[in-house]
């Protein structure tokens, strides 16, 4: 089975790729020969997600898939949200964002935090979405080498080390992409047995 992931960001690709079975072959969009840069426009982490895989859709007419996440801290009323990847302005730069946020929680530190991600699927023309969601906090100075974005900055809840400070085996213990994807596992585990039948 093959998938077009809608994503430029390969650490993406990786992370989703150590979660989906070996059966499942992910390509990007890069291995799919498509280079374009998906607006995410939208106020929800759902229509952006379902943007990114109706637009490779309209493209290429293959099954594909997308994803958005979002981090939501509780003291800035769920922001950076859907902002996440542009919190401190365009171009997208993890750096400046983290620096962005710790400033604006400088006075709350261990601000409790989630991270969450919308999973949109288009399969056999047909949309489908799934959520996960890894609550924990956000710490005043990042710690660890591994991973992107936020997490060199997020504890996730059941544990006392950063995302950054795990591998990605220890990561997707708690992450809230692997929950999202399992769940894309188990809907693409039962429409194969279906069509198998």
């Amino acid at each position: 089975m093959q998938l077009i992931f809608a994503t430029n960001n390969q650490n993406k690709v990786k992370e989703i790729a150590s979660i989906l079975p070996s059966t499942i072959e992910v390509k990007s969009l890069k291995d799919a020969g498509i280079n374009i840069d998906i607006p995410e426009p939208h106020e929800t982490l759902k229509e952006n997600a379902s943007e990114k895989s109706r637009t490779i859709f309209k493209l290429t007419h293959q099954n594909c898939f997308s994803e958005d996440t979002g981090l939501e801290v509780d003291v800035l009323n769920g922001a950076p949200g859907v902002k996440s990847a542009r919190y401190a302005g365009e171009p997208a730069n993890d750096e400046k964002n983290i620096e962005k946020l710790l400033n604006e929680l400088s006075p709350k530190p261990n601000s409790s935090a989630r991270f969450r991600t919308v999973v949109s699927l288009i399969w056999n023309e047909e949309e489908y979405f799934f959520e996960g969601v890894c609550e924990g906090k956000i710490i005043d100075e990042k710690l660890g080498e591994n991973g992107f974005g936020y997490d060199p900055v997020f504890v996730p809840n059941g544990s006392d080390k950063t995302f950054a400070q795990m591998n990605l085996e220890e990561k997707n213990q708690f992450s809230h992409r692997k929950k999202a994807v399992s769940k894309l596992t188990e809907f693409l585990n039962s429409v194969s047995r279906n069509e198998t039948k």
